[in-house]
């Protein structure tokens, strides 16, 4: 489903003991953002049924259900520059993305477009 490579899942493990060991990853996509859909991750501690479970390079990681779909191949992966850090996600379904790489929309998905 998703894909996180080490050194993303390094940066999340230090941030997630930095934030609170026990919290699970959730990734997520909401509406939003200039091409419609945004990727959303921080950490939390409440599952539900409409979430599913996953653990990838030892990280709990939930993603709720209606995500799923959009995010089936994701990559994920961390890299870092002069500038500093940060994380990349390259999405297999997404056939068009804003000039600031930070929304998306799928064929089936357009999400909710806002002005940038």
């Amino acid at each position: 489903m998703i894909n996180i490579s080490e050194a993303a899942a390094r940066a999340i493990q230090q941030m997630r003991e930095d934030e609170s060991a026990d919290m699970k990853l959730r990734i997520g996509v909401k509406g939003g953002g200039c091409t419609g859909l945004s990727y959303g991750m921080g950490f939390d501690n409440e599952v539900t049924e409409e979430d599913q479970e996953l653990e990838i390079h030892g990280l709990p990681i939930v993603v709720d259900k209606e995500s799923a779909g959009v995010l089936e191949g994701v990559e994920i992966d961390y890299k870092e520059n002069m500038m500093g850090g940060g994380f990349t996600i390259e999405n297999p379904n997404a056939v068009a993305t804003c000039g600031c790489g930070t929304s998306f929309k799928t064929a089936t998905r357009a999400g909710t477009p806002e002005d940038c």
